[in-house]
C-alpha cells in the first residue's frame, strides 16, 4: 500500500508542476513586464487614472456636441429653431453657463490622526459623504446662485457617491481634500453654514478629531458650466 502511494505521487507532484508553471507564465503574459499588484493596492494612481480616463471621454463629448451644433444651427426647420429657443431661455437656471461673483470656498479634509481618541469611532477620521451634502445644501439654502465640488459645477440632478475613501462625481472619483465653491453673497452663506445642522456636526468633529474645515471668502469666484448630461428619471404610476 505504501508502495502504490509513492507511485501515485510520482504521477501527482510532476502535474501540480506542471500547473504551476502554466500560472506563472500566464501571469507573466498578463503583466507584460508590469506588476500585477499595483494597480489594486495603488488607491490614488487609481482615482487619478479613473480621472483621467472620464476627462478623455468629456472631450469626445464636447467634439461631438460641438458637430450636433453645428448641423442643427444648418436646419432650416422652425420647430426645431423654437425649441432651441426655449433652450437658451433656461440655460442659466440649468447651470449650462459659466458664472462668476464673490462667494465663499470651503475645504474638508481628513482628519491626520492614525487612531481617534477614546471613545469616537474610526469613521469619524474621514470626510463622508453626507458632510459634503451638509455643506452644499447649507450654500444653496444661503442664496448661492452656483455650486461647485472639485471644480465641476453642481446641479438639481447631481448626485454626490462614496466609494470607499473617495467620493465620485459624474463619474469621476476624487481623494480629499474636498474643495466647495459657491458664488453668492458670502454673509448669506456665512449665516446658513452657521445655522445648518448638518455643518455643527461636522464642527464638532473639527474639534474633536482634528478633521479639515477651512472656510474662505472670494471677491471673485469663477464657476465652470455644466458640462455632462443630466440623467432624468420619471416616476410611473403604478
Amino acid at each position: 500500500m505504501a508502495q502504490g502511494g509513492r507511485g501515485a505521487w510520482r504521477v501527482v507532484v510532476p502535474l501540480i508542476s506542471a500547473i504551476a508553471g502554466l500560472l506563472f507564465v500566464a501571469s507573466a503574459v498578463s503583466a507584460d513586464g508590469t506588476d500585477l499588484r499595483s494597480g489594486s493596492t495603488d488607491l490614488p494612481a487609481l482615482v487619478d487614472t479613473r480621472a483621467d480616463d472620464v476627462a478623455g471621454l468629456r472631450g469626445d463629448i464636447e467634439d461631438v456636441q460641438a458637430d450636433i451644433e453645428r448641423l442643427s444651427a444648418g436646419i432650416g426647420d422652425p420647430e426645431l429653431h423654437r425649441v432651441r429657443r426655449e433652450v437658451a431661455g433656461v440655460r442659466d437656471v440649468a447651470g449650462l453657463t459659466p458664472v462668476n461673483g464673490p462667494g465663499l470656498i470651503v475645504t474638508l479634509d481628513d482628519s491626520p490622526l492614525d487612531t481617534p481618541p477614546e471613545g469616537i469611532d474610526a469613521n469619524q477620521l474621514v470626510v463622508h459623504q453626507q458632510d459634503i451634502q451638509a455643506f452644499v445644501n447649507a450654500m444653496w439654502a444661503g442664496g448661492a446662485v452656483a455650486v461647485s465640488l472639485q471644480g465641476q459645477r453642481l446641479i438639481s440632478t447631481t448626485g454626490v457617491k462614496c466609494v470607499g475613501n473617495t467620493v465620485v462625481l459624474e463619474g469621476v472619483p476624487y481623494s480629499p481634500p474636498y474643495r466647495i465653491e459657491a458664488v453668492g453673497d458670502p454673509d448669506a452663506l456665512y449665516s446658513a453654514l452657521d445655522s445648518a445642522p448638518g455643518v455643527e456636526g461636522y464642527r464638532s468633529f473639527v474639534e474633536a478629531v482634528s478633521l479639515g474645515l477651512l472656510v474662505e471668502t472670494s471677491d471673485d469666484l469663477e464657476m465652470p458650466a455644466y458640462d455632462a448630461r443630466p440623467a432624468l428619471e420619471y416616476a410611473q404610476p403604478l
